[in-house]
């Protein structure tokens, strides 16, 4: 079941989605060659906590950090620890957070000092297809308009969306219904009402859009070692424009 919020509710989810977005602000400050993943997760747990947030994800079936950093050929779920950055990296820093007993979650894919033309125009290609998502979350619209929005973008550059992990609804819980892929038929799944509110987040691969899991049962890596980018933003679905509230 689809749970549409109220404007109340949605004012909450913004409070929680201004610290995510503040968190993507701090992290674009720190991320650097030489710096640890374990770092950029301290920082940003630190500064939800200064903001009297709880970071969503960590304890999250088990999950040991308040962020996610995965990079280069990490798809999703990457765990910080004692990596350091270099030059040439792209990183996705993935962040949730709990204010007031709502959740708001979002996603950047970040370059690391000086990085290849590929893998620039990997995260310009995943940033477009996560805006065309967003563009599609009017009253009227069907679900599945925005899978396909975001797959057309993708497949057009030569690039291939993720099948095996999907965007979601999201509220009072880090994961409600219903699950949105980025990849679809336009024109299906239910029709967009006033006050859904989605994750998008199309994670984007270089190469084939097939996944598979590390040892470590969270980090998600292209199968074929492929570079791979993620963007996401929680958005309310309204009249006449999408309201995403992980922005600032």
């Amino acid at each position: 079941m689809i749970i549409c919020k109220s404007a109340s509710e949605i004012d909450k989810m913004r409070e929680a989605g201004k610290i995510v977005a503040e968190v993507f602000v701090l992290m674009e400050k720190l991320i650097k060659p030489g710096v640890t993943t374990a770092a950029l997760n301290g920082a940003a747990e630190d500064y939800i906590v200064k903001r009297k947030g709880r970071a969503a994800f960590k304890g999250y079936k088990g999950f040991p950090a308040a962020i996610c950093t995965s990079i280069n050929n990490e798809v999703v779920h990457g765990i910080p620890g004692p990596r350091r950055l270099k030059s040439g990296d792209i990183v996705s820093i993935d962040a949730g957070v709990e204010y007031n007993g709502y959740y708001s979650d979002g996603a950047i894919t970040f370059p690391v000092g000086k990085i290849s033309k590929e893998a620039e125009e990997l995260i310009e290609v995943a940033k477009r297809a996560l805006n065309n998502g967003l563009n599609q979350c009017i009253i009227g619209k069907k679900l599945f308009d925005i899978s396909n929005a975001i797959q057309v973008e993708v497949e057009k550059a030569g690039c291939s969306v993720v099948r095996d992990f999907v965007g979601h609804g999201i509220g009072r819980s880090i994961h409600e219904d219903p699950q949105v892929p980025n990849f679809g038929e336009s024109g299906k799944g239910p029709k967009l009402e006033e006050g859904m509110v989605f994750a998008i987040e199309p994670m984007v691969n270089r190469g084939s859009y097939e996944v598979e899991i590390l040892e470590d049962g969270w980090t998600v890596i292209t199968k074929d070692r492929s570079l791979s980018a993620h963007f996401e933003h929680t958005v309310t679905v309204t009249k006449d424009k999408p309201l995403i509230l992980t922005e600032l």
